[in-house]
């Protein structure tokens, strides 16, 4: 037999076409808060129990979804620049230990990648957002990025020096 077409759908089946975008999926909230978070379509969507292909659908049949998307994604890239600022400030310890705690490493020079690759698309949302031209958010983000890798170089110009006085250091010799 043939199913009805006006059939109640399964919980986990994209909402039906006569629904029109408005009708958001129950997977939609989870998806953006996990985007916002990670910046990463992927993870969210294993946070949201769904494919990645099920969201970039919906982002591209429904105007609202996409707006929601790309919020979610300057977050993330907010969240990801104001991560990489602390590290830069702070250091990082990145001991043996910490390894077997499991305490994850963290990338710096990707971190830089991803924010200067996605720059464009979060000046875009900032400016929207703030109302402030994209000219002038584009710099922004220029000045900031610049800063960064001037504090990443200096850093790791300090461990440098560190580990050449330390190679200098003679060694203790061993009572006999």
């Amino acid at each position: 037999m043939a199913e009805r077409p006006s059939a109640p759908q399964p919980p986990h089946a994209e909402p039906d076409a006569r629904q029109g975008p408005a009708a958001a999926p129950h997977w939609s909230t989870k998806f953006l808060a996990a985007l916002a978070d990670t910046s990463n379509v992927a993870a969210a969507a294993r946070t949201a129990g769904i494919d990645a292909s099920t969201a970039y659908n919906r982002r591209r049949q429904d105007h609202a979804f996409n707006r929601e998307w790309q919020v979610a994604l300057c977050e993330g890239y907010d969240n990801l620049e104001m991560e990489l600022l602390y590290r830069l400030r702070t250091g990082e310890l990145k001991s043996a230990a910490g390894a077997r705690r499991g305490n994850r490493s963290f990338d710096n020079g990707t971190a830089f990648r991803l924010l200067a690759a996605h720059r464009e698309s979060a000046a875009r949302e900032r400016a929207r957002r703030d109302h402030v031209s994209a000219e002038e958010i584009r710099a922004s983000i220029d000045r900031k990025v610049e800063e960064l890798k001037r504090r990443v170089m200096d850093a790791k110009a300090q461990r440098d020096t560190a580990a050449e006085a330390m190679a200098i250091l003679p060694k203790p010799q061993d009572p006999a």
